[in-house]
């Protein structure tokens, strides 16, 4: 049976129809982050995870050069097919993210977060500190939403406040790590808004 580290566990949800996570939109608090460009503008973000490329889109509309990630091919396939809808242009990479840094050592100026720390296996989440770390440049930025909704299981696997910072402190200087103000409805007081900076 596959599992959450394999891509066809996620393509099996895409064929099942709209993942829970997929709202045809994107989130409200990410939209509102990029408004306040806590990122600089004409920056490069990787969006990890990407999905259908709601996140990713919304970042290419505001100015920024985009690279959308997933290894999921129904993903890949839906964030193409938006990004052309929408009349943007992405560098689409169909790959797991932990391989990222043998490509995109010290590239990014920011990377996004929206779901994916969630998704993976929690054993290794110190891996994935290690990834976005590698790939980001001096001073630069990791921001998005972690899920947060106390409850035991996953995938979504949950996080909260304190594992965070046990997590990205060493690593990271934060910034901003609050509960979301403006979550979609069935999300709220489930997500930890953050912006943190590479040391």
């Amino acid at each position: 049976m596959p599992t959450p580290s394999d891509a066809a566990y996620w393509d099996a949800i895409y064929r099942e129809g709209t993942p829970g996570w997929d709202k045809g939109r994107p989130s409200p608090p990410i939209v509102r982050m990029i408004g306040e460009k806590v990122i600089p503008a004409g920056s490069w973000v990787c969006v990890i995870g990407a999905g259908k490329g709601q996140e990713a889109i919304a970042l290419a509309k505001a100015g920024y050069r985009v690279t959308a990630v997933d290894f999921a091919e129904e993903a890949v396939k839906g964030v193409r097919e938006n990004a052309k809808a929408a009349g943007v242009e992405l560098d689409v990479q169909q790959r797991d993210l932990f391989t990222l840094p043998t490509d995109f050592r010290a590239t990014f100026h920011a990377i996004l977060e929206h779901t994916c720390f969630c998704a993976i296996e929690t054993t290794r989440r110190a891996e994935y500190v290690d990834v976005v770390h590698a790939c980001l440049r001096e001073n630069g930025i990791l921001f998005g939403l972690f899920y947060a909704h106390g409850r035991n299981g996953g995938p979504p696997f949950t996080t909260d406040e304190a594992e965070v910072r046990k997590l990205f402190e060493p690593r990271f200087t934060v910034e901003r790590l609050v509960k979301a103000p403006d979550s979609f409805p069935e999300r709220a007081n489930s997500e930890l808004e953050f912006v943190f900076r590479r040391k």
